[in-house]
């Protein structure tokens, strides 16, 4: 009998041992599910770790001998200068917001002769000169193009849905702009699988501005006594004074002033081994309303041309040796109010070495106004040191014309639309490009509370074989916050 009492007292003492175990690991098993999840909600990692700002800055600068403003003939002479500033701001974990603001300030001597006439007086009896050769001092001749966008995105807790949403407002002086937008990227397979997709709408407004003599005529209802022509000699082709030119059907003006554009766009990306990742893409793009531009004139070959400034110059006028004689328009370019734009193509990236990486890049483009192109491009990445890259580029692009494109003095007043635009014309271009970037990852260098994260300059040179060349300078400042 006490054998048994002694027997149930230590059974009782070893369950009251087992009991008190299993409360210490049940009380260390909830301390450790409460540590984990307290530990995912305050330490889960954010999708940027702080505040990010980055200064840009180009500088472009072009020339050429087809002119769209003056018809497709004379000088294409441009230089533009941009800077802009991007913020990104972690929201918190899950969020970021991004502000980015910018201008570009340019001069053209193109766009300046949307009144060629403000050159110095001729010796014509105070008629007024022009050049389709020469820049004007017109007010187009320069202008400041600005705009603001602001972009909201959003992960979520495993980082494999993000979606964002987007407002921009841009302006300058004949031209504005409103656009709003947003899209989705979904991750799958261990984040080695990227679909995106998104959407964009572009409101636009012209404020045209036409070229002088088509302005003029039509304020004065066609008086070539008044407004600008009062005082002005017109002359035909041999240098005769003449009252015979007005524009086709007495220049219609724009009623239609705006310009929508609606995009949507999808991509996939695929990693296919640790050295190769490969990407494609989809962009449908509607436009609708004005979408020539109203500075741009056009001339017609079935049409008398007639001028004004030096009578003697009138021959040379498609040289560049004309100083002093310019071609009044017979209308401004006008083309459909509807275009439909499919680009689609791909990239593939090839990581060779730590030294070594590829980029490849190749997109096919076609419209319903007949413009078919091809770009290429290729860049090759060279790691000098922990800190530097050298990135030297090619790009090759060529298109075909669109169906409303011609030469200067071309054209048959018959059609219903037509330009003389070189960008809408047959092509091809060649870019050769290189740059150089700086990386530090610990941030030594430092501005106020900002740390200089990296460095990147560039360099491009660009030439088409119509005769346009154009160089580009660019350089930003990555800085991260403290």
């Amino acid at each position: 009998m006490e054998e048994s009492l002694v027997v149930d007292v230590v059974v009782i003492n070893k369950l009251l041992q087992v009991k008190k175990l299993s409360l210490i690991l049940l009380f260390f098993v909830v301390a450790i599910t409460n540590a984990q999840q307290d530990s995912t909600k305050v330490y889960k990692k954010k999708v940027l770790e702080t505040t990010e700002v980055d200064f840009l800055s180009t500088y472009y600068s072009q020339d050429g001998n087809n002119a769209s403003v003056t018809g497709g003939v004379g000088t294409e002479e441009l230089t533009d200068l941009t800077g802009t500033i991007v913020v990104s701001i972690p929201l918190n974990a899950d969020d970021v917001l991004t502000v980015d603001a910018g201008f570009s300030a340019y001069t053209s001597a193109s766009s300046s002769n949307t009144n060629p006439f403000d050159l110095s007086n001729g010796n014509n009896s105070g008629n007024k000169i022009g050049s389709p050769w020469v820049a004007s001092s017109g007010a187009s001749g320069s202008d400041v193009w600005s705009n603001i966008n602001i972009d909201y995105s959003h992960s979520s807790d495993d980082r494999n849905t993000i979606w964002n949403a987007d407002a921009s407002f841009a302006n300058e002086y004949d031209y504005s702009s409103i656009g709003f937008g947003g899209g989705l990227t979904k991750l799958y397979n261990d984040k080695n699988t990227t679909l995106g997709l998104s959407a964009n709408v572009y409101l636009d407004t012209w404020n045209p501005v036409y070229p002088i003599e088509l302005r003029s005529y039509r304020d004065t209802n066609g008086n070539l006594n008044q407004g600008f022509f009062q005082g002005i000699t017109i002359m035909d082709e041999s240098g005769n004074t003449s009252t015979n030119w007005s524009p086709l059907n007495g220049f219609e003006s724009i009623d239609n002033k705006s310009r929508n554009s609606y995009s949507v766009s999808f991509s996939f990306s695929q990693i296919l081994s640790k050295n190769s990742q490969f990407s494609i893409f989809l962009d449908v793009v509607q436009q609708q309303g004005w979408l020539a531009n109203p500075l741009q004139r056009v001339y017609f070959s079935d049409i008398d041309n007639y001028y004004v400034g030096n009578a003697a110059s009138i021959p040379n006028y498609m040289s560049a040796s004309n100083k002093d004689v310019f071609m009044l328009a017979d209308d401004i370019e006008r083309l459909p109010d509807s275009r439909l734009k499919l680009p689609f193509g791909f990239r593939f990236n090839y990581y060779l070495n730590e030294m070594f990486v590829i980029r490849t890049y190749y997109r096919y483009y076609f419209d319903d106004w007949g413009i078919k192109s091809n770009t290429f491009n290729i860049e090759v990445p060279i790691k000098i040191s922990e800190k530097f890259t050298l990135y030297p580029s090619y790009r090759f692009y060529n298109q075909t014309a669109a169906d409303y494109f011609a030469p200067f003095d071309s054209h048959l007043s018959t059609e219903d639309y037509y330009t003389s635009d070189y960008d809408l014309s047959k092509f091809n271009a060649n870019q050769f490009g290189f740059g150089i970037n700086y990386t530090d990852i610990f941030t030594k260098a430092h501005v106020w509370k900002f740390g200089l994260k990296s460095i990147d300059f560039q360099y491009n040179n660009y030439k088409r074989n119509t005769g346009l060349s154009a160089n580009y300078f660019g350089i930003g400042f990555k800085f991260i916050k403290d």
